[in-house]
């Protein structure tokens, strides 16, 4: 159990985009720092990076160690730093990444996890895959639901999460924390089952 789990979060940089839609990855590993009492801090894999223990074992022993990180460059650049965090610190990327990021395609604040798969138009996983040469990581899939009427689905994750959501926002970002500890100290399949069996 020495080897650490990476716990990437998907997003764009900087406050201008702290509150889209498309940075729940960032909130979820703000929230995961929180939890562990951590601070992220610039990388020179161009991440802002936290190390920490998440959880607790059976028997009440620390759980993992984790490596918490966002990447510092635009979404749809995110593989690289990813890479090179995985590099960096021995991870396997099919083993013991995970990646939480926004999707379209699941009502909002409706959790999913899954190993593998498509990217979905997704231009952070793209970029993650394509950087990895595999797409047999785990991934957190932070449901935020269609965008009304014919807005275009990229305005509609590069806006805020608007008022009236974020407390039902504050939820699914806790939930989300409690999924990732469930799959470092459980692993994947019971993280999974617990997750979806709701």
């Amino acid at each position: 159990m020495s080897d650490p789990w990476l716990i990437v979060g998907l997003g764009n940089p900087g406050a201008r985009y702290a509150r889209n839609r498309h940075n729940v990855g960032h909130m979820v590993i703000d929230v995961l720092a929180g939890r562990t009492g951590s601070r992220l801090s610039r990388h020179k894999t161009r991440a802002e990076v936290a190390e920490a223990r998440l959880g607790t074992m059976p028997g009440g022993a620390p759980g993992p160690r984790v490596i918490l990180a966002t990447p510092a460059t635009y979404m749809n650049t995110s593989g690289g730093p990813v890479k090179a965090l995985a590099q960096f610190y021995g991870v396997e990327p099919t083993e013991r990444l995970l990646v939480i990021h926004d999707e379209l395609d699941i009502p909002a604040h409706e959790l999913r996890l899954k190993r593998g798969g498509g990217e979905g138009g997704h231009n952070g996983l793209r970029s993650l895959s394509q950087a990895l040469g595999t797409r047999g990581y785990v991934r957190l899939r932070v449901g935020v639901g269609r965008p009304p009427g014919r807005q275009d689905p990229a305005d509609y994750v590069l806006s805020d999460v608007p008022a009236r959501e974020r407390e039902a926002l504050a939820v699914t970002l806790e939930q989300a924390a409690d999924a990732v500890e469930e799959v470092v100290t459980l692993g994947f399949e019971a993280a999974q089952h617990r997750l979806h069996r709701g």
